[in-house]
């Protein structure tokens, strides 16, 4: 057995393969603070168990603290990793009534970018000129949003191949290599506000 995106319980020996979350989700999120100015970065959470979720939440958190922004709960939404969850989960922000003034989206992945940036437009709100918006995973659309999408790219397939290759040494009775945390990188685009 290889665990793919999710590290073994502490008790149990089991080779896992997954990417850096923490670190790159702190850098962008501080990107978006220290060079644009943003202060009420709205965060569209991923799955509640989900470990690469759970660990961009803590950068996420780290990042605001880091820079001396209380972390606000009502900026924390359930976007899933889901376009059609993050796009009502906008929605429902952006028609309650309460004005909750933001003026970053940090969406946790790219698919659930779609979802926030098509609520956004459908609001008469401008990206990146009113909200920036962010994402994670650099998946193949991201370039060709309007506007491109800021995110970290996250070497998804090169998961799989090491996990496979992990799995294939484990069957021939070889050792592997236990915990693999593949380096992420932030490809800076226009939603952020970058040129």
């Amino acid at each position: 057995m290889v665990l793919v995106h999710r590290t073994p319980p502490p008790n149990l020996s089991i080779p896992s393969v997954t990417v850096e979350n923490v670190q790159a989700t702190e850098q962008l999120v501080e990107h978006l603070v220290k060079v644009h100015g943003k202060r009420r970065i709205l965060f569209l959470r991923g799955p509640v168990y989900q470990e690469d979720a759970m660990r961009r939440e803590m950068g996420y958190r780290f990042a605001l603290r880091a820079n001396g922004i209380p972390v606000d709960e009502n900026l924390i939404l359930n976007g899933d990793f889901e376009r059609n969850i993050a796009y009502e989960a906008m929605n429902d922000f952006l028609g309650n009534g309460r004005q909750v003034a933001f003026d970053a989206v940090f969406t946790g992945d790219d698919d659930a970018a779609i979802g926030a940036l098509k609520s956004l437009h459908e609001h008469g709100i401008r990206v990146p000129e009113d909200v920036a918006v962010i994402g994670f995973d650099d998946l193949g659309f991201a370039p060709f949003l309007n506007p491109p999408l800021t995110t970290v790219r996250a070497p998804t397939e090169r998961v799989g191949q090491i996990a496979s290759e992990q799995l294939f040494s484990l069957l021939e009775n070889q050792s592997s290599d236990g915990a693999i945390i593949l380096p992420t990188e932030i490809v800076f685009r226009r939603s952020c506000g970058c040129q």
